[in-house]
């Protein structure tokens, strides 16, 4: 599955937009209940890393939700977030599902 952040995909027919897909991850605000040992001295390893692993799994939904479509790419993927409660942030990965079919560079035919 290709996920990309801009509207288009050079080197692509985008031949059918299935619509928009998302993947939502709620977390809690506090580190020490998402698992972090510690904050001291700013984020770190812990914090990176469960930052990275919050937004993979948003990815995932999103690209799990694309699948389900019969897509086999996403274009303008972009992430959102807000707070649901004071305790509680969602965070969102969303974009346009689609349909793309790789283009014969010399031609501009379909690969086959």
């Amino acid at each position: 599955m290709l996920v990309v952040t801009t509207e288009g995909l050079p080197g692509y027919e985008i031949t059918t937009v299935l619509g928009e897909v998302l993947g939502v991850v709620a977390t809690s605000r506090n580190p020490f209940a998402a698992g972090i040992r510690s904050t001291e001295g700013g984020p770190g390893a812990d914090m990176s890393q469960f930052l990275v692993q919050t937004r993979s799994r948003a990815v995932g939904q999103m690209v799990a939700a694309a699948e389900h479509r019969g897509a086999n790419a996403i274009v303008g993927m972009r992430f959102d977030h807000r707070d649901v409660t004071n305790t509680w942030v969602e965070l969102c990965a969303y974009g346009t599902a689609v349909v793309a079919v790789a283009l014969n560079v010399r031609t501009g035919a379909h690969a086959a």
